[in-house]
């Protein structure tokens, strides 16, 4: 791959991590809060799509880093990461917005 589109997939990624750092991190502190909390903190299991270890660990850094989840386990096939969530009413939409987001960033930047 050209080196210029991977330093330009590299800085989407942190751009997106830091974006989704500052709504985390809003969204936690808007919790802490609230008179009345009404959370459904949530183990999910979480389908890698990433098949290196670089590329696995790299996403569930930025999984832990992110407030409000919390890279848990890795399978011992690497098939699956469990993520602990402090606020997660649905656990589908969770996951489709990591697929979405961090994983297909981090699988753009290795391939």
């Amino acid at each position: 791959m050209n080196p210029l589109r991977r330093l330009g997939r590299w800085v989407l990624l942190i751009l997106d991590f830091g974006r989704e750092l500052a709504v985390s991190a809003t969204r936690v502190a808007f919790l802490s809060v609230q008179p009345n909390i009404h959370l459904r903190p949530a183990f999910i299991a979480y389908p890698l799509t990433v098949p290196s270890d670089a590329e696995i660990t790299l996403l569930a850094n930025m999984i832990t880093l992110t407030p409000g989840t919390l890279s848990v386990e890795i399978s011992d096939d690497r098939k699956w990461l469990a993520i602990h969530c402090i606020d997660a009413p649905d656990a589908q939409s969770i996951i489709n917005a990591i697929a979405g987001g961090f994983e297909r960033r981090v699988l753009g930047v290795f391939q």
